[in-house]
């Protein structure tokens, strides 16, 4: 029944973020691009350096993350829990450096997968928010 609400509440209020972008497919597209680019763009070495590889369950988990982030279906939380995306990065030196890199390879996914301009105006707004958020050094 709750799923039920779920379906029935987006059909008659404003549509998720995760279906504008054109659900799952649209959303894993995202996700793989967003490595794809990380891993092919120099400017980004330092980000990939920190990434394990192979990067095939990394890749996952990002799009798990993104499904319920952008108001899909809540794929992370029901495998990991809360996504804690912060604690979850403690491990890791994230820097303005390392921000910036990692804005840099989503605003490129971001120019070509998302065609209309305020839905991207808004993504990069998140986007950068949640880079911004994850610093945890000087």
């Amino acid at each position: 029944m709750l799923n039920f609400l779920r379906s029935s509440k987006k059909a008659n209020g404003p549509q998720s973020i995760y279906d504008q972008l054109g659900g799952e497919v649209a959303v894993r597209a995202i996700a793989e691009r967003f490595y794809d680019v990380m891993e092919s763009d120099p400017r980004a070495k330092d980000l990939l350096a920190i990434h394990p590889q192979p990067m095939h369950g990394i890749r996952q988990k990002f799009f798990e993350f993104l499904s319920g982030w952008f108001g899909g279906p809540a794929l992370f939380e029901r495998k990991y829990g809360h996504p804690r995306l912060r604690a979850r990065h403690l491990p890791f030196t994230i820097d303005v450096k390392l921000r910036d890199q990692w804005l840099l390879c989503m605003y490129q996914v971001l120019d070509e997968q998302v065609s209309d301009p305020l839905l991207k105006m808004q993504l990069r707004s998140q986007f950068t928010q949640l880079a911004h958020h994850m610093i945890n050094t000087g």
